[in-house]
């Protein structure tokens, strides 16, 4: 086996086995920490496929990547004055998030929106954060809030 075929099935159980420790050990202070999960995938894969500076033009970029690496089968946006609202049908980590549901507690982790709220940080010098996660029939729905810029000191 391959590092590239390794089973989504296993993949996940993982990653969901690594953020219940991480909520029995922070409950839902450890959605705070997770908010970088990504970063070496959105440097590698991510970043030079985003050819403008907007929310748009990184929705795009982002979601070119993932749909071509089969991460997700899309990704799209609306954005109403500072929320973002990102919708990503057919994410192969949602049976993730629907276990935390199952077990009574809010998913902690999106990494699809992880990566926009690192280049919303990283293009548009805009601190984000992840308000909400929602798990639907045809995907997920995110609530990103986007900040003022930070003053460069």
């Amino acid at each position: 086996m391959t590092r590239e075929n390794v089973p989504s099935d296993y993949a996940n159980s993982v990653i969901y086995e690594i953020q219940k420790a991480f909520w029995d050990e922070r409950g839902n202070g450890a959605r705070f920490r997770l908010t970088t999960v990504g970063r070496e995938y959105f440097a590698d894969r991510c970043l030079s496929r985003i050819h403008g500076e907007s929310v748009a033009e990184i929705v795009k970029g982002i979601g070119k990547a993932l749909a071509e690496e089969g991460i997700t089968t899309g990704l799209s946006h609306e954005e109403e004055d500072r929320l973002v609202r990102l919708k990503i049908p057919g994410c192969r980590h949602q049976s993730v998030e629907r276990r935390f549901i199952a077990a009574g507690a809010e998913p902690l982790m999106c990494v699809p929106a992880n990566l926009v709220v690192l280049a919303v940080e990283a293009v548009l010098k805009r601190p984000a954060e992840i308000a909400e996660i929602k798990v639907g029939e045809e995907g997920c729905e995110v609530t990103l809030v986007l900040f003022e810029p930070r003053p460069d000191l």
